[in-house]
């Protein structure tokens, strides 16, 4: 009841940290829950890079094994605050420690995907940039104000706000002239999965693809026995119309022959 109880509280705080901008267009998230490959490699980065703050304690590590990944292939790579695989996936920070340095626990993310959807985790992951009047040095385009740092910075490197007003429709304001401000952003520091081309553009597919990974995996994990549930569906479905529907049809016109 302990764990329930906190698991509550956390999906709770989710609406009330997370307050997104509507304006921002989100970009659609390539998801597949089929492809293993793409699982493993976001729950490598979940574990690496989000469980160090978050938890998903509605996740135990033994359900990795579902997604490809072995029992000692967990305990030697994956796990970093548990003893054993039958463990749920707890925060490594505690929580004293995280209400003293953040202000306050980061919510748990096992049904974060669920909750805001992969479009915007995608788009989200995606929109970090470079702003030093934020705490942490960090804002984000898709959730003004984050108290989050960039923990893929590394991987993306660094982007920066570029705000450009345009003549907008609908004539003059009281002020003159009514502008549209644009917001872009663009790479000015290169990271391992992405660099800047001759023409200046940035080329960020590998990163972007890593991202799809980690948006992937937390959608799965948000709902594991999905993909199953999916199978099990079809082989009914080819039950009662290949091998129910005949027998019933059958029945039917024996019952109904004296009469027809």
């Amino acid at each position: 009841m302990k764990m329930i109880s906190k698991f509550l509280l956390a999906l709770a705080m989710v609406p009330l940290l997370a307050v997104a901008n509507e304006d921002v267009k989100l970009d659609p998230a390539p998801v597949n829950t089929r492809d293993l490959a793409s699982l493993q490699s976001g729950a490598k980065l979940f574990t690496n890079y989000c469980l160090s703050c978050h938890g998903a304690q509605a996740m135990r590590y033994n359900r990795l094994m579902d997604i490809g990944i072995s029992e000692g292939q967990i305990k030697e790579n994956l796990m970093f605050a548990g003893d054993k695989v039958g463990e749920t996936m707890k925060v490594a920070m505690q929580a004293k420690d995280a209400k003293v340095w953040l202000g306050a626990a980061p919510p748990d993310l096992s049904v974060i995907a669920r909750s805001r959807g992969a479009d915007w985790l995608y788009t989200y992951m995606r929109s970090f940039y470079r702003d030093p009047s934020r705490p942490t040095g960090w804002n984000n385009t898709v959730f003004d104000k984050v108290g989050m740092p960039h923990v893929l910075w590394n991987l993306q490197g660094d982007q920066e706000l570029k705000v450009t007003s345009h003549p907008a429709e609908g004539g003059k304001d009281a002020h003159g002239p009514a502008t549209h401000a644009e917001k872009s952003l663009v790479l000015i520091k290169a990271g391992e999965l992405t660099r800047i081309k001759e023409d200046g553009k940035a080329h960020t597919v590998e990163y972007d693809a890593k991202v799809a990974d980690l948006v992937n995996f937390l959608v799965w994990m948000g709902e594991p026995a999905q993909n199953t549930r999916e199978t099990v569906g079809y082989w009914v479905m080819l039950y009662l119309c290949f091998l129910l529907l005949p027998m019933v049809w059958l029945v039917k016109r024996e019952y109904w022959k004296d009469v027809h």
